[in-house]
């Protein structure tokens, strides 16, 4: 029995017996998120908040990306994050507050699209105004107490919506707004009207390949 135990290892060629098991391919390596504030390019800013210092810049309804809030979105490897806050757009009187007329329920209605004017998705922002501590903040740069604006934003919606990789630009476009008040119900869709209000505006993404260099 020995004898052909030995045979078969004498049988066995060297390099099967001292082979070594395949090197392991070294991991990629892992791509950290990025998150930064874009540039973003606001045809109809509201202004800066008096409490808060946020800029806040109106949405307004229109059908041309061109003509819409920009996002431009940095070079990305799978889907980039865009993030904001939304908020409806209100018309302040102290005299319908103190009057008690002043109740208003928003429903406003934005896309978000990709220069070509293909829908990547909505968003949707409602809320209620009875009195001044309804407002997110009021606006500088108006006549108003304190040098208030007497629009000012109202009701806060946190969004977020994810970029297709390869999207290097977002328009923001209004496209309803529907109001309710003591004296009726109202729907504005007419380009140019404002329709919603964003702020804080920022993106998460995973940073793609640097382009290549041309080849002399």
């Amino acid at each position: 029995m020995r004898a052909i135990v030995v045979a078969l290892l004498l049988a066995v060629p060297l390099s099967a017996q001292t082979r070594k098991p395949p090197a392991r391919k070294p991991a990629p390596p892992v791509v950290a998120l990025k998150k930064v504030v874009p540039e973003v390019i606001c045809p109809t800013p509201l202004g800066v908040g008096l409490k808060t210092k946020v800029t806040y810049c109106e949405v307004m309804a229109g059908r041309d990306p061109a003509g819409g809030v920009l996002i431009p979105i940095p070079s990305h490897k799978g889907p980039a994050t865009l993030s904001f806050d939304l908020h409806n757009l209100h018309l302040y009187s102290e005299e319908q507050v103190k009057a008690k007329r002043a109740f208003s329920r928003y429903t406003a209605t934005i896309g978000v699209l990709t220069m070509d004017n293909t829908l990547i998705s909505r968003a949707i922002v409602q809320s209620e105004f009875r009195t001044a501590v309804d407002l997110v903040d009021r606006v500088g740069g108006g006549a108003g107490p304190g040098g208030a604006k007497a629009v000012a934003p109202t009701g806060t919606e946190p969004i977020t919506i994810s970029i297709p990789e390869g999207e290097e630009q977002v328009s923001l476009l209004g496209e309803k707004l529907m109001v309710e008040r003591i004296d009726g119900t109202a729907a504005y869709t007419q380009a140019g009207r404002p329709i919603a209000v964003i702020s804080n505006v920022a993106l998460e993404y995973k940073p793609g390949p640097p382009p290549r260099k041309p080849k002399r």
